[in-house]
């Protein structure tokens, strides 16, 4: 009997695991997306990327009543326990991610008819090839529960950050040149700070990779490497609805 519910209990974990790796695939599949929809203007990928974020979003309410009703039905202790609370981490973080991918296509579909200045969204590409490499790094972390590969992703987010800082006073830069390129440019700082906050969601999920390896958390502040005094304005995000 108690073999048999180990096993069931295992089957639970198992199933998770499964549904965090499909959401990731996904999350990090719209993040390309949404970025090469940006860069070609493709009004139609962004549509695309709108509606496949439903897709997230259920498998998001999928992982968190798997995880009540595993929490219910077994109450597990200690690292379990952790690996339960782990998935609805992350989980949390993907369907952000998501979110935010979707906000970067809205954008898409805003820009139609605007003018558009050569090469002002290679930066925002640039960014986002960063911040695409952590999601993969940090997803590959999470299937190898290997959180010294997460503390690396963590590590790299100020390397993030310095570049949100530098294409901001470059748009800028920009918009004070040439008063045409300020409604594009203010699409791509909602971008860009779009792309900026998916990174923060990767450093999350190796934040809560640490946590479930280890059974600790980072209290260290995350590695920053801008520390100037100027602080960019924060555009912050659309609205996730």
């Amino acid at each position: 009997m108690t073999e048999h519910i180990v096993k069931q209990f295992d089957e639970d974990l198992k199933s998770l695991s499964e549904m965090i790796a499909e959401m990731g695939g996904l999350a990090e599949k719209l993040v390309a997306e949404s970025i090469s929809a940006l860069l070609r203007r493709d009004i139609n990928a962004a549509q695309r990327i709108i509606a496949t974020d439903r897709t997230i979003d259920r498998l998001q309410h999928q992982i968190e009543e798997k995880a009540v009703l595993t929490i219910a039905k077994r109450q597990p202790m200690a690292v379990d326990l952790r690996e339960i609370v782990a998935s609805l981490r992350v989980s949390n973080d993907l369907e952000r991610i998501g979110d935010l991918a979707k906000n970067i296509a809205k954008r898409v579909i805003a820009l139609e008819g605007q003018l558009q200045p050569p090469k002002l969204a290679g930066g925002v590409d640039h960014m986002a090839e960063l911040v695409l490499a952590q999601l993969k790094k940090v997803l590959d972390a999470y299937a190898r529960r290997d959180a010294a590969r997460a503390l690396d992703v963590w590590k790299r987010d100020g390397e993030i950050d310095a570049l949100y800082t530098s294409l901001f006073r470059e748009l800028l830069t920009y918009m004070m040149e040439d008063p045409r390129n300020i409604g594009f440019a203010t699409h791509l700082l909602f971008c860009a700070k779009n792309v900026e906050r998916i990174g923060d969601h990767a450093t999350n999920i190796a934040e809560t990779i640490h946590y479930l390896v280890l059974g600790e958390l980072l209290t260290d502040e995350r590695p920053k490497l801008d520390h100037t005094s100027t602080t960019p304005v924060d555009y912050g995000t659309e609205d996730a609805g």
